[in-house]
């Protein structure tokens, strides 16, 4: 099967095109031919590590996995003998977050891990774009009391994890601001955003309205930047470490205070969340965005996209 590989960490022209050997289902799993994935921030972070946690994670001096990719939509090919939940020519989509593989043809993955049937109303590209930014999206909402309809500002909001906050938290009850740049107002709007913020014309940080929730999912602000305009007790939550890994820190040692804090979730995906996005995008409520297809022999350039930081929601990869 054809597959990109990296044997080594670099800039995306590390990412080659090969053969590689098809892989075969054990007892308990299903093969999937993949029709459509993505590149998003976790694939580049992985392929060129800025922090020594991805290295001990994915390897030291040279990746232990050599084909990225988290994200899939496409056909149970065959299925290992012990299977019981699907049956070859089911639609599927789903994560293989942390052991990759999805920039291939092919991918064999545990009938139980994050995979389930494929929205039926959307194609594979589109449920290709789903998984990631939900799942980490969900992560963020699982942090948050709903119960008073908490206001939520979102910076980076018309990203992959922005456009996945701004309609959870619309479908959970918030009152929701986006801060997105000027091309992409109409679009936060139409995802649900109560209110817009341009950040190339006014500093979100500078307004006078107050909020119970800043979810950073760009990482580009701080708690330091956003604490003025949080609500007494409010919450900041960023995508990234921090400069310093202030973010974790800061997510020790602000609530031991009561006041303002900083939460650091650790992201988990499980099968009964691909599930729930299944049930919102057949229902409506959830619409992955996509920015750019490239297909898998254009992945280097897809690579070179994504690292611009301009993208909006997702780049798709056609297989």
């Amino acid at each position: 099967m054809k597959a990109i590989v990296y044997t080594k960490y670099g800039p995306p022209d590390v990412l080659q095109l090969r053969d590689v050997e098809k892989p075969v289902p054990k007892d308990n799993e299903v093969l999937i031919k993949i029709h459509a994935t993505t590149v998003n921030r976790t694939d580049c972070g992985f392929r060129k590590p800025e922090y020594l946690v991805v290295r001990l994670v994915g390897g030291l001096f040279k990746p232990k996995r050599h084909i990225l990719g988290s994200e899939l939509a496409g056909e149970v090919e065959a299925i290992g003998k012990e299977v019981k939940t699907f049956k070859p020519g089911d639609q599927v989509f789903g994560l293989s977050t942390y052991n990759f593989g999805t920039h291939a043809e092919y991918i064999c993955l545990a009938e139980d891990k994050s995979i389930t049937t494929k929205p039926a109303n959307v194609s594979y590209e589109e449920a290709a774009a789903i998984c990631d930014g939900a799942f980490l999206g969900l992560t963020h909402m699982k942090s948050i009391d709903f119960k008073n309809s908490p206001r939520i500002l979102v910076n980076g909001a018309s990203g992959s994890i922005g456009t996945a906050d701004v309609q959870l938290a619309k479908y959970y009850g918030a009152h929701v601001t986006a801060v997105c740049n000027t091309r992409n107002l109409e679009l936060l709007k139409s995802l649900g955003a109560d209110d817009v913020i341009d950040y190339l014309k006014e500093d979100f940080t500078n307004t006078s309205q107050r909020y119970d929730v800043v979810l950073d999912a760009v990482g580009k602000s701080s708690f330091f930047r956003c604490r003025k305009i949080l609500k007494p007790g409010g919450i900041y939550i960023s995508t990234e470490l921090g400069y310093l890994w202030q973010n974790v820190f800061l997510a020790l040692l602000t609530p031991l205070f009561g006041g303002k804090k900083v939460l650091f979730p650790i992201p988990k995906d499980r099968k009964e969340d691909i599930v729930f996005f299944r049930e919102l995008t057949e229902a409506g409520k959830y619409k992955p965005v996509i920015d750019r297809r490239y297909p898998l022999e254009q992945i280097v350039e897809a690579t070179r996209y994504v690292e611009t930081g301009e993208k909006t929601g997702n780049v798709v990869i056609t297989v």
